[in-house]
């Protein structure tokens, strides 16, 4: 991969802070967007702007092919049979929203539970919650060993006649752990219980192939594949999707409506009322074509790299502590130096133009898991380079003394 050439595509790269060139390591919380991405929005938005779907003027017709073929370019891209089963959302987070309510509604009664693990972000925690809040339903939770594996035999034992649904993160958005998904999904399957899994930070990374993996519902956002906010995808089998009812009501999801009765639109529309963010699924899928056109193991290959050399000159650091160990982890690194606190050390990297992330990450119960109130924490992506790494090393070290 020519990372030189590649950086061209993204005009931010090369803006300062604070006099600085930046160095941009939160990826894991959003990336920025190549040049394709923006120049798509805007091109839409002046030469096709109409809104879609029944419009029978030429604009209208044009927007909707758009959108539909943004529909199929994510099918393809994650390989799902059929476009029925591509829900467009605004991201991860409403994704699991509207399964917990129409998984709820459908398949859920009090007493029956359901699995996650600990190393959720609050995204897959606080939906499910809610459905406790409103339905009684009880939650059970995967343990982690101490360098951030979960537990097969825990997790196997946590099954019983009451599971009704498995929820668990590809890749931890703390910890970098790629969980064995399949083999989670495979475990669930033989006690007749559906996966949900979050994709928010396995999407941009690897390839990913929801028929392989056997995923009953798959969800991602597009801000954190190269793409615009506010649009994401909740991928679900057809068989799934047409047992589960609407999760919000108004147009675009109907088919007829009177004051006595209403019928559904077909699938995926169901699940899509009001307009749809027809500008967002076609940024979306440029965004998609741009990192296809890379290649998704190229990709992945150049980031472990990457990581493995973060993660080579971070360990020489005096009081340096990691967390999440595991072999093949995923391009983000969680750490801690010393006694500084991670809003300081944070804060003081930012004087030097280097973005990272401190906090919880919105994943509390991990962090008590853990013994720890936040990291820092460094996220990498292919068009991050081994100099910004050293970049961050030298920061971090200038922190460290002036401590």
């Amino acid at each position: 991969m020519n990372i030189t050439k590649i950086r061209e595509d993204f005009p931010i790269l090369g803006r300062t802070v604070y006099g600085r060139p930046l160095v941009y390591l939160d990826n894991a919380a959003t990336t920025q967007k190549p040049r394709c991405v923006v120049d798509a929005i805007t091109e839409e938005y002046y030469s096709v702007n109409a809104n879609v779907h029944r419009g029978v003027h030429f604009l209208s017709q044009q927007a909707t092919e758009l959108h539909e073929a943004a529909r199929e370019t994510v099918r393809r891209f994650i390989n799902a049979r059929s476009t029925n089963e591509i829900v467009f959302t605004r991201g991860t987070t409403e994704s699991i929203n509207l399964l917990a309510s129409s998984f709820g509604e459908a398949c859920m009664t009090e007493g029956d539970e359901i699995i996650v693990s600990t190393m959720e972000h609050h995204s897959n925690i606080v939906p499910w919650q809610l459905l406790r809040e409103r339905r009684g339903i009880v939650i059970r939770v995967i343990p982690m060993s101490d360098d951030g594996r979960l537990l097969p035999d825990e997790y196997e034992r946590l099954f019983n006649e009451r599971t009704r649904l498995v929820c668990v993160a590809h890749v931890s958005n703390v910890l970098g752990t790629v969980n064995p998904v399949r083999q989670m999904i495979a475990t669930a399957h033989a006690h007749g219980v559906p996966v949900l899994v979050d994709g928010a930070q396995s999407v941009p990374h690897m390839a990913v192939d929801v028929q392989a993996l056997d995923a009953d519902f798959y969800a991602f956002s597009g801000h954190k594949v190269y793409g615009p906010t506010g649009v994401g995808v909740l991928y679900g089998k057809e068989k799934w999707l047409d047992r589960l009812p609407p999760y919000q009501g108004g147009g675009e999801m109907i088919q007829h409506v009177s004051f006595e009765r209403t019928t559904f639109n077909e699938l995926p529309y169901k699940f899509e009322a009001g307009t749809p963010d027809y500008i967002g699924t076609h940024a979306l899928a440029t965004a998609l074509d741009y990192v296809s056109a890379l290649g998704m193991k190229d990709i992945e290959a150049y980031e472990h790299e990457l990581t493995r050399y973060a993660t080579e000159r971070l360990q020489a650091i005096e009081g340096m502590r990691i967390f999440g160990t595991t072999p093949d982890k995923g391009s983000v690194i969680s750490f801690l130096v010393g006694d500084i606190h991670h809003f300081d050390l944070g804060t003081l990297l930012d004087r030097l133009g280097i973005a990272v992330r401190t906090g919880h990450h919105c994943a509390q119960p991990l962090m008590e898991r853990l013994g720890i109130e936040g990291t820092v924490r460094a996220s990498f992506s292919f068009y991050n380079t081994r100099e910004e790494v050293d970049a961050l090393v030298a920061g971090i070290e200038r922190v460290r003394k002036m401590f």
